[in-house]
């Protein structure tokens, strides 16, 4: 999908590398879900229940916006 592409490979270009160990492995773990779910937190249209996941999807949002 290119929009998840591309959100992810900024993010990962200008992002990832300021998260601490922690953030980077839960980051690694939301790759692992079905690539519609991403999409929709990634656009704001649902927030994971998952409170660590929920901080690295704002992060990429954040990083996304500027």
């Amino acid at each position: 999908m290119l929009e998840l592409d591309l959100l992810l490979n900024e993010f990962m270009e200008r992002g990832y590398a300021q998260l601490e160990p922690d953030a980077q492995h839960c980051f690694d773990r939301i790759l692992d879900y079905p690539d519609a779910v991403l999409l929709e937190w990634l656009m704001g249209r649902i927030r994971p229940t998952d409170k660590d996941v929920a901080q690295i999807v704002q992060s990429i949002r954040s990083t996304a916006a500027h």
